[in-house]
């Protein structure tokens, strides 16, 4: 039973050191508007991705901060602003 226990504890550490995927999602929009930003070659499948992200990363945060950075990331990668 302790080994059984200790797998365990071990598989549920693990699992609450794994980032959550909005911080993956902020990152992969904050990168693809810098590189859009630079002048890179973007295509648009990762604008699409990237523009997926965006929306995914500015409703799991409730930072205004970080929304508005989101936001102007999202800004630079569609080439819009959104409507109000």
């Amino acid at each position: 039973m302790p080994i059984r226990k200790l797998l365990g504890l071990i598989t549920l550490c693990l699992g609450l050191s794994a980032p959550p995927a909005h911080a993956q999602d902020a990152d992969l929009c904050l990168i693809v508007a810098d590189r859009i930003d630079d002048g890179r070659e973007v295509s648009d499948e990762e604008k699409r991705l990237a523009h997926e992200a965006c929306q995914r990363a500015l409703a799991d945060t409730s930072s205004i901060v970080q929304k508005y950075h989101l936001q102007e990331a999202d800004i630079d990668i569609t080439g819009t602003r959104p409507e109000n």
